[in-house]
């Protein structure tokens, strides 16, 4: 699988996905706050199906 998620899309995700995450389970937040999983996902992994259909990498590329 190619990665086209890059370090600093990673990072943001993954503290997204975390924050959303510690909401919920922490202060009671709203149900739609389990969305959090997907950025933590797609962050973790490097890689996001949404940004196939438009040809987006945020990842360095290698000549």
């Amino acid at each position: 699988m190619l990665h086209n998620v890059g370090g600093a899309d990673r990072a943001i995700r993954i503290v997204a996905g975390l924050a959303l995450i510690a909401w919920v389970l922490f202060a009671h937040g709203p149900v739609w706050a389990w969305i959090g999983v997907l950025p933590l996902a797609t962050g973790l992994i490097g890689w996001c199906p949404a940004y196939l259909p438009f040809g987006i990498k945020t990842c360095a590329t290698k000549h």
